[in-house]
């Protein structure tokens, strides 16, 4: 039977270890909604839901990787070159693999600095958290360092071993048109694809084994970050 942290989480969770209600992320990406929804031209706001609706029609939360799979092991530079495997990771104890859109993206960062805040709880629960990108590494590396992180930002170029996992989708024409006018995708992926991973988190056990998933179709929702730690002290 699997337990009770052992399922997919389709929207994000309010935390409940160590972050309150008004602290939550959730909290904060719902403050940031309400700002766009404010201030956005209606056509702009039409296309980006139309965008989501695309993601979810496309069943992408379903066929991703699930609760009970075996993660895709990898080997990633993070912006330094040096390369990561998680198989040698996991050997350390569980791993938190989280994957943010690029520094471009606001609710990313509001999330990675989330992650951040949390790092401590995941490092006292033995685990070792990894962010990947589909950004270039000059981009990974200003995006570690405009936040601030303390944790591994891994480049995946053109969303290899996202594809691995599952969580790769296109961007529908209408947004990747918005996106490239407004500060060049192209540029920060280093490639014309116009394709993105969910804003995917999973929690990986000692056997390589995933025992967590947030898989959501709007990337404006987010793993909460307490929550993961929850889980991280149930393993």
């Amino acid at each position: 039977m699997i337990n009770m942290y052992a399922v997919v989480f389709t929207s994000a969770m309010m935390g409940v270890v160590s972050m309150s209600q008004a602290d939550s992320l959730k909290s904060t990406l719902n403050s940031r909604k309400d700002a766009f929804s404010t201030k956005a031209p209606s056509d702009v706001k039409k296309i980006y839901a139309e965008g989501i609706l695309a993601v979810e029609e496309s069943g992408i939360t379903a066929s991703a990787k699930q609760v009970g799979d075996v993660a895709p092991d990898f080997v990633l530079p993070h912006a330094s070159g040096e390369k990561v495997k998680l198989s040698d990771a996991l050997k350390d104890g569980p791993v938190v693999l989280t994957w943010y859109r690029g520094g471009w993206c606001p609710y990313c960062n509001l999330t990675l600095h989330a992650m951040q805040k949390e790092l401590p709880n995941f490092k006292a629960a033995g685990a070792t958290l990894f962010a990947l990108t589909p950004e270039v590494p000059d981009h990974s590396m200003s995006t570690a360092e405009k936040n601030e992180l303390e944790f591994q930002v891994l480049s995946d170029l053109d969303n290899q071993v996202a594809r691995e996992y599952g969580v790769v989708f296109k961007l529908t024409d209408d947004v990747a048109a918005i996106y490239e006018e407004k500060f060049g995708l192209s540029e920060y992926n280093g490639n014309k694809s116009a394709e993105l991973p969910l804003a995917a988190t999973y929690v990986i056990g000692t056997d390589g084994k995933i025992v967590y998933a947030f898989l959501d179709a709007d990337y404006r929702n987010r793993a909460e970050p307490s929550k993961i730690t929850e889980v991280l002290q149930s393993l």
